[in-house]
């Protein structure tokens, strides 16, 4: 099971928490170390849809004031690509799933 986020964020924290508690075993990439080459982030649009993956309520995404843009799927893959912090965290891909974010209740149906 491999979790992306940054070690500094909360939900990542609470993810991180969770299954630690549980003997969980995850390997952590810290998206600001290792940012996801942009054929994985097309993946998780895939998976998910890019309106789940981009991170609007963070910072980076405000900063770089995308909601005045019109962007396309295409080219919000390619910013978060640039700015992987606009991915929103955790992401953690367990077996053939895709989980983004963190939802106490959503993790324990799927970890027990």
């Amino acid at each position: 099971m491999k979790l992306y986020g940054i070690i500094n964020c909360g939900s990542v924290k609470k993810a991180m928490n969770f299954l630690d508690s549980r003997h969980i075993k995850y390997e952590f990439i810290d998206l600001k170390k290792q940012p996801p080459h942009i054929d994985k982030i097309t993946s998780w649009v895939k998976k998910a849809g890019v309106d789940v993956v981009l991170n609007t309520k963070g910072m980076t995404y405000k900063k770089l004031s995308l909601a005045k843009e019109n962007l396309t799927q295409e080219q919000k893959i390619q910013k978060m690509s640039e700015f992987p912090l606009l991915i929103k965290r955790p992401v953690i891909e367990y077996n053939e799933n895709l989980i983004i974010g963190f939802d106490e209740i959503h993790y324990q149906n799927i970890f027990g």
